[in-house]
């Protein structure tokens, strides 16, 4: 709806009535123009054939149903993109609000009058509505019935609360919801949050469904268990999930030593909001005041594994600087007489050892010519065994 404010609602009823409009339906049947006075009116444009307005629809008539609850004067219309009436009628029957009669021929107007080019859309008919450059469909899966009235200043609210919890918030404002004060394990033991205070704490966001998830877990459960044993205790994760269903839920939670959100608890997504988490794995650590120490703790975990405990900047300058030490103190090649070609000093991420057969991190002499890599250790052993 580029370069159009929205009209508001008395506009819009004008409008159905100039096109010869006088009822809305439902379907029990037709529903006079008058119902929707004194509420806020959205237009919903959306297709039977169209696979994502099918997938949406669920959704909305959750907030739909929310919102009615709550004593909140919502009117939704629906303007049909279905080829014909059979398809009209066909999504209508998902549908508990009102729509525009499929006959009534206005179909296009309402489609040119919003510029509407995608579906899915939805459009609040107010002078402060998101448009549909705004993505109001993003902010309804984001915010649910919190959204309402749909409108800028509303989201602004929002994003501040976000910002404010991400920024002040305690453990427990965090990780509770409606009641809910405690975590799971995977063996379904339930711990309070409060244990948690004063603690470093990880919250994990990941999917079993996900490759590099999985692998990372690995990682993590290395250093997890690591740091239970060396700094008594003074660490805990939290998975937040994006499985796809409690079934994979079960299945991931299983397989790690720390505790959970629960899977049907709306936190998990607020969770992922209020830290902007775009891509899993991810892993945002909480220091023991309260406040974020980074977002970026699956970098820290994954370069240096429990060593970047307690995780803070200077933490990892100080490891990047003695790495930068050890380096300087070893050759920048070495022959192996086990190797024909000259080994070079190079700094991997990780790798295999071809003398001892073990995994390696960060100093490795390294063949150009093919796949052989030593730790410096080993290179030292075998320059020991030829002299």
């Amino acid at each position: 709806m580029a370069g159009l404010d929205c009209i508001d609602n008395h506009n819009i009823l004008k409008i159905f009535a100039a096109e010869g409009v006088e009822f809305l339906v439902s379907c029990e049947g037709k529903v006079p123009l008058s119902e929707c006075n004194g509420k806020t009116i959205c237009l919903l444009f959306s297709a039977n054939w169209c696979r994502p307005c099918r997938a949406f629809i669920p959704h909305l008539v959750e907030l739909y149903d929310s919102l009615r609850k709550r004593e909140k004067n919502l009117e939704i219309i629906f303007v049909s993109f279905d080829h014909d009436e059979n398809g009209f009628k066909e999504h209508m029957k998902s549908m508990p609000w009102l729509a525009v009669p499929f006959e009534a021929n206005l179909h296009r107007r309402l489609i040119d009058r919003y510029e509407v080019d995608r579906i899915p859309s939805l459009i609040p008919l107010c002078s402060d509505g998101i448009t549909v450059e705004e993505d109001l469909l993003g902010y309804i899966e984001d915010y649910g019935a919190d959204a309402f009235p749909f409108t800028r200043k509303r989201l602004e609210e929002l994003k501040a609360i976000d910002q404010r919890k991400r920024e002040e918030a305690s453990l427990e404002e965090l990780l509770t919801h409606e009641g809910r004060n405690f975590l799971i394990s995977g063996d379904d033991r339930k711990l309070d949050i409060s244990e948690f205070t004063g603690k470093i704490i990880g919250l994990y966001f990941c999917a079993y469904w996900s490759p590099p998830c999985r692998a990372f877990t690995v990682q993590l459960t290395d250093a997890y268990n690591n740091l239970k044993t060396e700094k008594d205790h003074c660490f805990e994760i939290v998975l937040i999930s994006t499985d796809r269903d409690h079934e994979e839920f079960n299945v991931n939670i299983s397989s790690m030593p720390w505790l959970a959100v629960p899977y049907e608890d709306r936190t998990r997504h607020d969770l992922c909001r209020i830290f902007d988490i775009k891509g899993i794995p991810s892993l945002v650590l909480i220091g023991a005041d309260g406040k974020v120490i980074t977002m970026n703790g699956k970098f820290m975990v994954s370069s240096y594994g429990a060593e970047a405990f307690p995780f803070t900047e200077a933490r990892i300058r100080d490891l990047e600087t003695a790495l930068r030490t050890e380096g300087e103190a070893l050759p920048q090649q070495v022959e192996d007489v086990k190797h024909e070609h000259v080994l070079k000093l190079d700094m991997a991420k990780a790798y295999m050892c071809d003398s001892c057969r073990k995994q390696g991190k960060f100093w490795a002499f390294s063949c150009d010519v093919c796949d052989y890599d030593l730790h410096p250790s080993c290179v030292e052993k075998v320059m020991d065994e030829i002299w």
